[in-house]
């Protein structure tokens, strides 16, 4: 599992983006139905979260954040 740091969340679209500790300068795209634990509602700018990555079904050469967590 890797981390990062949520970076934008948009509550009224339901998505938000991801900042990974890895340093790979892309931002992962995450949509309110890969957060698991929590509500989606309850994530903010700045948290630090843990997430799986998979490819993105409408852009397959794009890394997307599913499984997403507060971390900790």
């Amino acid at each position: 599992m890797a981390t990062g740091t949520i970076v934008t969340i948009r509550d009224d679209k339901g998505f938000g983006f991801i900042s990974p500790s890895n340093g790979s300068g892309n931002d992962l795209f995450f949509h309110r139905s890969a957060v698991v634990d929590v509500q989606f509602e309850d994530l903010r700018d700045g948290q630090e979260v843990t997430f799986d990555e998979e490819p993105d079904p409408r852009n397959p050469s794009r890394q997307r954040a599913v499984n997403v967590r507060p971390a900790g």
